[in-house]
């Protein structure tokens, strides 16, 4: 069984209760995030992913059967970086370690060099999160480097790494 990616719709937004309200899965996300995760704020999201910049923005659920079951997206940076983006996303824990956060991570990636002027792709994960970073390197990213004691994350300082995977020319 595979993962599709696709835009998201009010009717995710108990998916999103679920999986956010998950500290393993809040743990390696970035801060920001309401916990616990009520309908109210999954709705506010997929309407802010639903009426953000489409030149900025590609944000979709990953999906089983059309059920939404992860979250990702790529947003472009600006000024002298706006051919470059950065990806982030996340799987519920019901669907860890079954190679769904691959196919997704390809099939967005794949989706953003051929439909816009993208030709840089970066994560950051932390560098503990060694799950996301095989991740990237089964989709293709390659690491760039550890940046050392780059980020706090509940109380504790935490290196994160830097992946890209860039646009090949042809």
């Amino acid at each position: 069984m595979d993962c599709k990616i696709r835009q998201w719709r009010i009717d995710d937004a108990q998916f999103l209760c679920e999986a956010l309200n998950n500290k393993k899965v809040q743990d390696n996300l970035r801060d920001g995030i309401p916990f616990p995760y009520t309908i109210k704020s999954a709705e506010e999201y997929i309407t802010a992913m639903l009426n953000s910049d489409k030149d900025k923005t590609y944000a979709f659920a990953i999906t089983v059967e059309d059920n939404a079951i992860g979250s990702i997206g790529v947003f472009r940076k600006d000024n002298i970086h706006y051919r470059t983006a950065e990806i982030g996303y996340y799987i519920a824990e019901p669907y860890w370690g079954k190679g769904f956060g691959t196919s997704a991570v390809k099939q967005i990636c794949q989706y953003i060099f051929e439909h816009t002027d993208i030709i840089r792709i970066f994560a950051e994960p932390f560098a503990e999160n060694l799950a996301s970073c095989r991740i990237l390197e089964k989709s293709g990213f390659l690491c760039e480097g550890v940046l050392r004691k780059n980020a706090v994350k509940n109380g504790k300082i935490l290196d994160m790494k830097m992946y890209s995977l860039v646009k090949e020319s042809g």
